[in-house]
């Protein structure tokens, strides 16, 4: 499993998270909507947190830098 996560993608991925949860904690987000907004912080941190996007991965994207090959 290769990183296909830059930095300020896993940035981005935690922040979000943490928005959501916090909607939820202050039952701004509650119902079925406040759950799958927790679905969806735990992927964004699980996958922040592993650097890998199966989404990603799947359509070719990458938001890491390319490392130059030695010969």
């Amino acid at each position: 499993m290769k990183k296909n996560l830059g930095s300020a993608d896993k940035l981005i991925r935690l922040a979000l998270a943490i928005v959501l949860i916090i909607l939820f904690y202050k039952e701004i987000l509650s119902g079925t909507i406040g759950l799958v907004a927790l679905g969806v912080a735990f992927i964004l941190t699980l996958t922040s947190l592993v650097s890998f996007c199966p989404l990603y991965a799947m359509l070719g994207l990458r938001t890491t830098r390319k490392v130059k090959e030695k010969d």
